[in-house]
């Protein structure tokens, strides 16, 4: 059962797969509310991923019609649904491709849910980011602080999670600097990070 907010998000769905020069994007509004475990999210600030882009030029086939894209989500709680009692009204949250996964298989009991094969993603099996509002899992959403630009923070919850686990995992001593990259289609990307052990960079 969800919490009727009577709210309506606005936001650009897909509703027809094709080129960015097709405009296939279109304005959208919709009721939002809230299900058990959700939160909903007045969205401050929204990324662009390059699978945001194959997902609206169709490179991506949509699993659903009228997808509202985005996965890099920045903003606060304005209510919880039933059985959400993580994140407080208010609380700046984040919102990341990986959506929900079983919890129960043997990549989640291993702490690799990336690779849970009943996965779901958020601007794909469900509403993203590219909204006023969005719904997010609770179990999800990742707490950000409430001093940083929300701008800068939304890139972290896609290439940031991306270049984190190798990070993490890797055996950087503190202090070292590496290099992760990376390559998609049309595109490569480079970025430098810190092992998390390391002060923050200044540079």
């Amino acid at each position: 059962m969800s919490v009727d907010t009577g709210l309506v998000a606005h936001g650009w769905a897909v509703h027809r797969p094709g080129p960015i020069g097709d405009h296939p994007l279109e304005r959208t509004e919709r009721p939002v509310s809230p299900g058990p475990g959700e939160i909903l999210v007045r969205v401050e600030a929204c990324g662009v991923c390059r699978t945001d882009l194959h997902l609206a030029e169709g490179d991506l086939a949509p699993k659903r019609p009228d997808t509202v894209p985005g996965h890099e989500i920045v903003g606060r709680v304005l209510a919880a649904g039933p059985g959400a009692t993580r994140f407080p009204p208010g609380r700046r949250v984040g919102g990341a491709w990986l959506r929900s996964t079983c919890g129960v298989c043997r990549y989640c009991r291993a702490g690799q849910e990336n690779l849970c094969p009943h996965s779901r993603y958020t601007g794909w099996d469900a509403d993203g980011g590219y909204a006023d509002l969005t719904v997010l899992p609770e179990r999800f959403a990742y707490p950000l602080p409430d001093d940083a630009d929300p701008a800068h923070l939304a890139p972290l919850l896609c290439a940031g999670i991306i270049g984190y686990g190798p990070c993490g995992a890797a055996p950087c001593p503190p202090a070292d600097a590496w290099a992760c990259t990376g390559s998609a289609p049309r595109r490569t990307s480079r970025s430098r990070w810190q092992s998390p052990r390391a002060p923050p960079c200044m540079s």
